[in-house]
């Protein structure tokens, strides 16, 4: 899923008027079709989903649940130029926070509260939080995750690297090891500029901490010493030259990007979500044992905590003017024994209570347990902000990263955009 990394979430599509919460008191013979964007277009999670629509459509005869996966950055392409058009399907993928905001305020998303108040407490706090504003519900999670370094351990020991840094300063010394040692440190898609977003938030998040993030979310001033801080130390590795050749061209799951970089063995590690194991197989050789995880270091000095996580997950939002039958069918693939059956496949990580037991892959479980311990939450930033905002985290952290921008920069063409909101 990558995802993992993000825009405008509108699709353009058709729907009838209901109410939710359980499926109409229509006819059985009326024929109701619930149309259904998401971005499920890696395996298993494809298969699986595929396999709820058969058995609901089975258990419901006059309900057709128009399954449309959509590859991620067409999704957000395609969304961005619906979000014009006023309409959405009648379920479709979120990431929660203000994207999802906007499309509140511009009255295209149902409010759920009444709808799953009866199961709605299944739930883990922090699943929903991306997805709840001024004590409402506005889609529901089917997964959630955090960024972290996803490296290779033989490459990391080949370099005399025993163990994953736990301070900037130390990961700085530990890429310079790796290119000591003739390996290039990190993959990175230069091109898609999301992946390279990860880096100044996590920055942020550890020099600044999360409530200047969230006070720069209402204030809109992304210029105080903290933020530039952040820029200044990514300049730090940016120096370092780091990155695969050709790395400012590179896509993330192409043959020859970011993860497959990383899965054959070409580069020692890559900053990305929980999916990145899945799309590293998918995308070339894969790891298999070798491939270890850690979370991002702390900062010297720092006001955040090294505990806090920074990432996201994905949920389903329903259109204002669904049939209730699409509420229906959310409630039935979030059923305890279906959505457990999404968590042992590792294609998504638990978002109801009691199923971290279900986590089976090894490193999704490290990844788990990070997210169990994790003091703080913070969404990616160009969700958690207006997507004008959030473009322009990324299109100034990529032109740091790419030499054409100072963190002085960064902060100040953020600022501004905020301020123009």
């Amino acid at each position: 899923m990558v995802l993992f990394a993000a825009t405008a979430l509108v699709l353009a599509g058709c729907s009838s008027e209901g109410n939710g919460g359980k499926a109409s008191d229509k006819s059985a013979s009326e024929k109701v079709t619930v149309e259904w964007w998401n971005i499920s277009t890696a395996e298993p999670l494809k298969s699986i989903l595929a396999e709820r629509v058969k058995e609901y459509e089975a258990a419901h005869p006059n309900v057709t649940i128009k399954n449309v996966p959509i590859e991620n950055e067409a999704f957000k392409a395609k969304m961005s130029t619906a979000t014009q058009s006023g309409k959405t399907p009648d379920i479709y993928s979120t990431w929660g926070g203000g994207v999802l905001q906007q499309q509140i305020d511009a009255g295209l998303v149902k409010d759920l509260s009444g709808d799953v108040s009866s199961w709605i407490g299944n739930f883990t706090p922090a699943s929903l939080q991306a997805y709840q504003f001024d004590g409402k519900t506005y889609a529901i999670p089917n997964d959630i995750g955090m960024v972290g370094f996803w490296y290779n351990k033989a490459l990391f020991t080949k370099a005399g690297i025993a163990q994953p840094p736990a301070t900037w300063s130390e990961f700085l010394d530990d890429v310079k090891k790796l290119k000591s040692a003739g390996i290039t440190p990190i993959a990175l898609a230069g091109k898609e500029k999301w992946p390279g977003h990860y880096y100044w938030a996590y920055l942020a998040m550890r020099v600044a901490g999360l409530d200047a993030l969230k006070q720069a979310g209402t204030d809109h001033d992304f210029t105080k010493p903290e933020f530039v801080s952040a820029g200044e130390h990514l300049k730090q590795l940016v120096d370092l030259q780091p990155f695969q050749k050709g790395f400012l061209g590179a896509g993330y799951s192409t043959p020859d990007g970011q993860a497959a970089t990383v899965s054959n063995g070409k580069a020692a590690m890559e900053l990305m979500g929980q999916w990145a194991p899945a799309v590293e197989k998918d995308s070339g050789k894969g790891l298999g044992d070798d491939l270890g995880f850690f979370a991002f270091p702390s900062v010297e000095g720092g006001k955040g905590s090294a505990s806090d996580a920074f990432g996201g997950g994905g949920g389903y939002a329903v259109g204002a003017n669904a049939p209730d039958e699409a509420v229906d069918f959310l409630k039935y693939i979030h059923d305890a024994a279906q959505h457990r059956k999404s968590v042992e496949s590792g294609a998504v990580l638990p978002v109801l209570k009691g199923e971290e037991d279900a986590v089976k892959d090894p490193n999704l479980a490290v990844v788990a347990k990070a997210l169990a311990a994790a003091t703080g939450f913070q969404l990616y930033l160009d969700q958690a902000y207006p997507p004008a905002v959030g473009q322009e985290v990324n299109d100034s952290v990529a032109a740091l990263i790419a030499g054409s921008k100072t963190p002085e920069q960064v902060a100040q063409a953020i600022t501004e955009t905020a301020k123009s909101e």
